[in-house]
């Protein structure tokens, strides 16, 4: 019995997106398997599901070798959302303040967006120095990572 709701699970987290040990108990009741959120649990364990990022921002269940990473624009989009606490410029620079241990990430993240008019970033823990040429990019710049924050 267990095998076989083992297999219904994977069959269901790779046809819809689960978010919540109780949806996917749901989703083997309607199925016809009685069980319970500790069953399930149990058996999220077992098979090793993690979760994983969706392009909507949420997550879901899926299995380790099933995890398709989010695109760089959406990991991008998602970091900043997530981490950048105040936006400033002066001259042909802009400085990021992130949340204490994200600048490296994130900078990682803007340096493999390739925008042209970031020439180079520097990050320390929690800030990060955009270097924009040209000097009259900066806004544009600026106004671009504002976007993105939503």
């Amino acid at each position: 019995m267990k095998a076989r709701r083992q297999m219904k699970i994977q069959e269901i987290i790779t046809k819809e997106a689960i978010h919540t040990q109780e949806e996917l108990a749901d989703h083997l009741r309607l199925t016809g398997f009685e069980v319970t959120q500790a069953t399930v649990s149990r058996d999220i364990k077992e098979m090793g599901l993690i979760k994983i990022p969706t392009p909507d921002e949420d997550y879901r269940y899926a299995s380790p070798g099933a995890a398709q990473p989010i695109n760089s624009s959406e990991r991008l989009k998602r970091r900043m959302r997530e981490t950048v606490v105040t936006i400033n410029d002066s001259e042909n620079l802009i400085v990021i303040r992130t949340i204490s241990g994200n600048a490296q990430a994130l900078a990682d993240l803007i340096d493999k967006a390739n925008w042209e008019e970031i020439i180079g970033t520097v990050a320390g823990d929690d800030t990060i120095l955009l270097v924009i040429k040209p000097l009259s990019a900066v806004d544009g710049v600026r106004q671009r990572i504002t976007d993105i924050m939503g």
